[in-house]
């Protein structure tokens, strides 16, 4: 009997893996029209009471502003072209930060490991899931490209209420495509990302304007986006 337990056991561990290891592979090249997280926000809305609010609109990397990915780096993850999903050095100045001056400690994520969060993942803060959140950024890091990483990132992150990728941005809060955004609007956008839903690109208050500020100020910094080769 427990032989016939163990067997059924890793047969479900082999059969998780490989579906794992597939979806990962099959996402490198389709369009991602839906993820946990839109479908998480439609179920609270609902709950709430609320109208379902679901904007989202794919479109390649190409359709995108070039400033986009330098404004989500400068503000999310600068050293994402260099990294391999996981930023130690951010990792170990928030911890030292946390330690000798009793600073909260902060998340760090990379904008990697906010792809998979939001690709594969549900929300919350449990180990199980941060654990899962390595091992899919792991995968992505394994068998993406920077670019696609990117690409998924920026179509599938919230940047408002119902709100998700940057062509439904741009849409819904400057009234144009995203390829017609300028880089003070991909700035902008990038300013919300800590908190979309508190923070808003359409109607940006003092905080906003300085964030704007700092980010174009740090894009300076960042290199253009690399085309995949």
């Amino acid at each position: 009997m427990v032989k016939k337990v163990l067997k059924v056991i890793r047969w479900s561990v082999g059969m998780i893996f490989v579906s794992t290891i597939l979806a990962v592979v099959v996402y490198r090249f389709i369009p991602i029209y839906f993820t946990p997280l839109m479908f998480s926000r439609c179920f609270e809305q609902m709950s709430n009471g609320e109208d379902v609010k679901l904007y989202h609109e794919w479109i390649p990397l190409s359709e995108m502003p070039k400033s986009m990915p330098v404004a989500v780096m400068a503000s999310e993850d600068q050293r994402f072209l260099t990294h391999h999903g996981f930023d130690y050095q951010a990792i170990e100045q928030a911890a030292k930060e946390h330690l000798m001056d009793g600073k909260k400690l902060r998340g760090g994520s990379t904008i990697s490991q906010q792809t998979a969060k939001n690709v594969f993942l549900w929300q919350g803060r449990s180990w199980v899931r941060k654990g899962l959140e390595t091992y899919f950024t792991f995968l992505i890091e394994m068998m993406w490209s920077k670019q696609r990483i990117m690409e998924v990132y920026l179509n599938s992150i919230e940047m408002g209420d119902g709100i998700y990728g940057v062509q439904a941005c741009a849409k819904q809060n400057f009234g144009i495509d995203a390829k017609n955004l300028s880089r003070g609007d991909c700035a902008l956008i990038a300013a919300t990302l800590p908190n979309p839903r508190r923070f808003s690109s359409k109607s940006p208050g003092p905080y906003m304007r300085k964030r704007l500020r700092q980010i174009e100020n740090q894009m300076k910094n960042i290199p253009a986006f690399p085309k995949e080769h």
